[in-house]
């Protein structure tokens, strides 16, 4: 019924919305919409995707990934780790410089890394660069990172927006609030919030391009409304993150859909730290009274599969063969009974926009955790306040999108040990979760990994601080004059420096 209703109220509104305009020339200037605002403009705290999709125009890490989830050369043109793996050297592309004319040299990475371990700073990433022990600059050009232990996935944790490196100058100043200087291929000229983002060409940048002579973001709360600007060529792209709204493009040869398995999951998170969820058959009970495949047909169309904690492809397991994956209402019913707590309200909180499927995953899971006498009260909150509540762990549990990695240590480092720094989030940890987290840092061979990792799924799922429901797609859109943009798991917009408008 939710699903049915909604898939009618979008189909309207795109009608509705829809006119006869023709495509607008907005010249070189790149003209994209998206439904949720940048909350902040700290590369290293922020944890929203619509935050981090402006930011990684304006920052760059040392590496990234490419379309494919290779690690590549950015601001570091090489590295290379010692053959006792306790030391990792990168190599700095020379010429680099910042937005105010800056150069970027190795007292600049320093300076990020020491202000990302600083648990002052809150930096979203802290915990996968805590082997990190000390920094050493031999030139302008080369950094040394001393690990205080081997760390396999460190690489993989530097292609990261929440790795960016900012100038020592920008950090001395101590405002990233309100400015933006970063060395990557566009420049923020304007941040109007909840309204919109102007972004120039950095005809400084070290790579080739970009290739417009800048980028616009509006914001437009409605994907529905976004989709009828792109079809009336208001705008040449959209970043799209509801199913219902993306698929009413399939078959549509005037525009180009992009949908790729993402690396992101949704989940819902439980707060183990408060009671009832401090119990363990309760826990359990309502990973057994959800039907995830009936959660991703009703939010999502079907789109997306059934997931455990790890995404990524090379360390995919079976969900099946997860406790209690299969809804087994029976023995939900027995396990509540065992912990002999009485019907009771959950609290939980969902954004509304990110993603725009939240609050129907939260009705489904509402309508089947009632069978088990559990009340599942909705608060719907704007983005900017649910990510505050989020990071603050200020909640009973919370329907959430979180962000995937290529690297299930760097996934989960944050959350399943116990110097992580989102452990307050999470709000779980024991000993089996912390030794194969420092087990799968430390081993280099990838089947000894994947072994690790499937126990670490496999025991995640049965003590059941989480649950998690299923991964969907990435889907962006565009006009076909828009040439060079890679579409990819993680949703980035980094290849917006190679994109031309070929009218």
């Amino acid at each position: 019924m939710f699903k049915s209703l909604r898939f009618l109220f979008l189909l309207i509104a795109v009608v509705l919305a829809f006119g006869t305009a023709l495509a607008q020339d907005g010249g070189s200037t790149l003209v994209m919409a998206r439904a949720a605002d940048t909350t902040g403009l700290d590369p290293h705290t922020q944890t929203a995707f619509a935050s981090l999709r402006l930011l990684e125009l304006v920052y760059e890490p040392l590496v990234v990934l490419d379309a494919d989830l290779n690690i590549v050369p950015a601001l570091a043109e090489s590295w290379e780790f010692s053959d006792d793996a306790m030391t990792l050297t990168m190599t700095l592309r020379q010429g680099v410089k910042f937005h105010d004319g800056s150069d970027l040299t190795a007292a600049d990475v320093v300076a990020s890394f020491t202000r990302i371990l600083d648990e002052a700073t809150g930096a979203a990433a802290r915990a996968n660069y805590l082997s990190i022990a000390s920094m050493d600059t031999p030139d302008d050009y080369t950094v040394v990172f001393n690990l205080s232990t081997a760390d396999v996935p460190l690489l993989a944790a530097m292609a990261s927006v929440n790795a960016s490196i900012v100038s020592s100058e920008a950090i001395a100043a101590g405002d990233f609030s309100a400015t933006a200087i970063g060395t990557g291929p566009f420049i923020l000229d304007e941040w109007i919030p909840e309204e919109v983002t102007r972004l120039s060409a950095n005809a400084e940048w070290w790579g080739e391009g970009p290739f417009v002579d800048g980028v616009e973001m509006r914001v437009i709360p409605d994907e529905a409304s976004i989709l009828a600007a792109l079809r009336a060529g208001e705008i040449d792209f959209a970043l799209l993150n509801d199913p219902l709204v993306a698929t009413l493009l399939r078959g549509d040869e005037s525009i180009v859909l992009n949908a790729v398995p993402a690396l992101a999951y949704h989940v819902l998170q439980l707060n183990p730290s408060r009671a009832p969820m401090d119990i363990l058959e309760v826990r359990q009970a309502m990973s057994c009274a959800i039907d995830r495949q009936e959660v991703l047909d009703t939010a999502s169309l079907g789109e997306g599969a059934v997931t455990g904690p790890l995404t990524i492809p090379a360390y995919h397991v079976d969900p099946s063969t997860f406790f209690c994956y299969t809804k087994d209402l029976a023995k939900a019913q027995e396990l509540m009974a065992a912990s002999g707590v009485e019907p009771f309200t959950l609290k939980t909180i969902v954004a509304n926009a990110e993603p725009p499927t939240a609050l129907s995953e939260a009705q489904s899971i509402q309508a089947q955790l009632a069978e088990i006498g559990i009340t599942l009260e909705i608060e719907p909150l704007e983005l900017s306040v649910y990510v505050d509540r989020w990071l603050a762990g200020d909640f009973d549990a919370a329907v959430a999108l979180n962000g995937g990695r290529p690297d299930p240590y760097t996934m989960y480092v944050r959350y399943w040990t116990s110097t992580g720094n989102l452990q307050g989030v999470a709000n779980y940890i024991d000993e089996t979760l912390d030794s194969l987290m420092a087990a799968g840092r430390a081993e280099p061979d990838f089947a000894a990994r994947l072994d690790i990792f499937t126990q670490f799924q496999q025991h995640l799922t049965e003590v059941s601080p989480w649950l998690w429901l299923y991964s969907g797609y990435e889907y962006t859109a565009h006009q076909p004059y828009v040439v060079g943009f890679e579409p990819n798991a993680t949703d980035s917009l980094y290849s917006f420096a190679k994109v031309s408008l070929e009218r």
